[in-house]
């Protein structure tokens, strides 16, 4: 999958024109997501779309303000959890 496509068809954005700064929002989605504790693997779907969905609240936060939404924390923690669960 495409993160930044992806991203791009979340947010409604046509224009290539936040590119840039939208990849750069990923990868802090990315770094985040590792440092609460989960290890990422970009070819899984659900792990893919938990990197979109957090840099597209990222994205939108700015303007907001907006706290985490539930459906981000809840794929957060239960993918964090799911891993603990593994070792």
């Amino acid at each position: 999958m495409e993160l930044l496509t992806a991203l791009k068809i979340d947010l409604g954005l046509v224009t290539n024109a936040y590119d840039s700064r939208l990849n750069e929002y990923i990868d802090a989605a990315k770094t985040e997501i590792k440092r609460q504790g989960a290890t990422l693997d970009l070819t899984d779907t659900d792990d893919a779309m938990l990197v979109v969905q957090y840099a597209s609240w990222m994205w939108r936060r700015r303007d907001t303000g907006e706290g985490m939404p539930r459906m981000v924390r809840y794929a957060l923690n239960n993918r964090i959890f799911a891993e603990k669960a593994r070792v």
